[in-house]
């Protein structure tokens, strides 16, 4: 079995000076560095500097690049461009680094002639042999005449130069749609670097896919796994390292970026090493434990918010059955469903999902791997007695706690029997869904978190036109559908003109009856949210329900949705406390979805209410 390969990240991944760079990548614990032209260039330390700089931070320069445009049809263009590499064999020299990325040309004089370009390669590494140094030949997926790894490969043979072997990078070879598995062919000593990176699918011009929306391993839609099996079994040993470009990810926080970053990497050896054991390029996290449900949905509430949500509840069907020994926190219960009402902070008239807890078969060891993934365990207060409950730090700041709900032990045990009655019973069973809206920056991260950390697997993002501009929406769930988290964010949302709900929050209940529970509910008092009559028109248009059934939905504002699997029903509550709401959910059949197709009714509904209320009066 090999051992573990290192893990390195190119500078351009992330956002800031060199030196920001080089501190993040080192704190989020990778072996190396590729330093990025621009970077460099932009430094006021000298390669020297840099080098010393790496040296004191644990890290190695592993590549320096990109040297672009090498070959010509102009012979003194390419007399040129020689003279220009051994400038940059020069900084090189000075930073440590024994390898140059030399990228196919996208010049007009690029050379077609494969031979011929074979003779100039050769020249190249010719020149950097002597000097100890090695070149990286790739192919670039808009290069003039080389854009596949297949004709790279070609070119390098030809030239049969010991200095001179390959860099194979994941989106220029995935996006083209070309097979890696062609590469577990190419002798392992001439593939001298790795880059990788993951990407959406997008139809689009490949340059501005790579240049802009480029992701880390595991965000995107390509299959890293696959590519990366023939990249080892051919015998590469170097190190795994990431190139990304992304807009995003070049204007946040480099520290947090480098992290995902990292966590990206493991979770992608430890898919590998699933695959193909014998591939495995390090120690393995602990494996996810099985999940069965999310035990409770902590809210921060104060006075008025708690208030409101409480009585919220009630008229839900929820009873107040527990008071924690030494908290202000009030647990709310029915059927499977808990939810925990936290008045310790200080929230002025706001409610927000603060922290789930997560039904693991094994807590201890979903901490465990939590660690290993670059989530270490959150520091919590814990007085004599209390349950210890292990919690890590989504990327949206949600404590997720691993816990499993057993009679008088475990967290329940923190809660001294409170008397409460529910105003309704609506057959809540258990917790559907959680919907989490992300701040547009961590998008990605939260799902790469989710999916990584917890072992949830992603369904398919989709974009719906809200009110207020596109809003993308992603969930991820286990296996067994047991624990699932909607995840959504405003693509771009500029201003503050319209009085909308910020970052909504909602729980959604599953019930076996949504119209039974939705009439006993409204009977009870709970705010449900009011629909326009056109949906329903629509509806009828569309799908049609039987008329029984679209009369009931109308008079109780009930969504419906329909695939090929079976049907999903969905009221929600107005926003309660400036951002939360409650929905109750019946799945019938196969359905899988979240009903997303109605978001932007259900967007608009909120927002006229809110709109209709914050209007002066006269």
């Amino acid at each position: 079995m090999p051992t573990s390969e290192p893990t390195g990240i190119a500078t351009v991944c992330l956002s800031g000076t060199l030196e920001d760079k080089l501190a993040a990548a080192a704190a989020a614990g990778f072996d190396g560095v590729e330093v990025f032209e621009p970077d460099l260039v932009a430094s006021p330390l000298s390669p020297g500097e840099i080098r010393l700089r790496c040296a004191d931070l644990g890290l190695t320069i592993d590549l320096y690049q990109p040297f672009r445009d090498l070959d010509s049809t102009d012979p003194a263009r390419f007399a040129a461009n020689l003279r220009r590499a051994e400038h940059k064999f020069d900084v090189m020299t000075a930073l440590g680094t024994d390898t140059v990325l030399v990228c196919s040309a996208v010049a007009p004089d690029a050379v077609a002639d494969v031979d011929r370009l074979a003779e100039q390669l050769h020249a190249l590494a010719e020149r950097a042999g002597a000097r100890g140094l090695r070149v990286a030949y790739e192919a670039l997926a808009w290069g003039t005449h080389v854009n596949t790894y297949e004709r790279s490969w070609d070119v390098v043979a030809r030239a049969d130069h010991p200095a001179l072997g390959l860099c194979l990078d994941s989106f220029h070879i995935l996006s083209r749609g070309s097979d890696p598995a062609g590469i577990a062919r190419i002798p392992g000593e001439k593939l001298f670097f790795l880059q990788l990176a993951d990407a959406p699918h997008l139809s689009m011009d490949v340059l501005q896919w790579s240049r802009h929306h480029r992701l880390f391993p595991g965000q995107g839609s390509f299959d890293l796994p696959a590519f990366l099996e023939p990249v080892l079994a051919a015998g590469y040993r170097g190190p795994l390292s990431l190139e990304v470009f992304n807009d995003v990810f070049r204007q946040s926080d480099p520290a947090r970026t480098a992290v995902d970053a990292r966590r990206s990497l493991l979770a992608l050896s430890e898919a590998v090493a699933a695959r193909t054991p014998a591939l495995a390029t390090g120690p393995a996290a602990p494996e996810p434990p099985a999940l069965a449900g999310i035990a409770f949905t902590e809210l921060a509430v104060d006075e008025v918010s708690g208030t409101q949500v409480g009585a919220a509840l009630a008229a839900l069907g929820f009873a107040r059955t527990g008071r924690h020994r030494t908290k202000a926190v009030d647990l709310w219960e029915q059927g499977g469903a808990g939810v925990l009402l936290n008045a310790t902070g200080e929230r002025a008239g706001a409610a927000a999902v603060t922290a789930l807890g997560i039904e693991s078969a094994d807590p201890p060891a979903s901490a465990r791997r939590a660690e290993s993934l670059c989530a270490p365990v959150l520091p919590r207060v814990r007085e004599a007695g209390e349950a210890d409950l292990a919690a890590v730090a989504a990327p949206d700041g949600t404590a997720v706690f691993f816990c499993r709900t057993e009679a008088g032990a475990g967290w329940r045990a923190d809660f001294a029997p409170a008397a409460g009655d529910a105003a309704a019973a609506t057959h809540v069973t258990m917790v559907d869904h959680v919907g989490l809206t992300q701040p547009f920056d961590h998008f990605d991260e939260a799902m790469l978190f989710y999916r990584s950390v917890l072992g949830l697997q992603p369904e398919t993002a989709t974009e719906v036109a809200a009110p207020f501009g596109l809003v993308r929406h992603r969930a991820v769930r286990d296996p067994g559908g047991r624990v699932r988290i909607a995840l959504s964010a405003a693509l771009l949302r500029r201003g503050e003109w319209a009085p909308g709900v910020t970052a909504p929050q909602y729980v959604a209940f599953a019930t076996d009856d949504v119209l039974a529970a939705a009439r006993a509910v409204r009977t009870a008092g709970a705010p449900l949210l009011a629909i326009p009559d056109n949906y329903y028109h629509d509806l009828d248009a569309r799908l049609a329900p039987p008329a029984g059934l679209l009369a009931q939905m109308r008079e109780l504002g009930v969504l419906y949705d329909r695939d090929e699997h079976g049907e999903f029903l969905h009221v929600s509550t107005e926003v309660l406390g400036g951002r939360i709401f409650f929905q109750l959910v019946q799945r019938i059949g196969a359905y899988d979805g979240y009903g997303t197709a109605d978001a932007s009714v259900r967007m608009a509904a909120h927002r006229r209410l809110r709109s209709l209320r914050s209007a002066p009066t006269h």
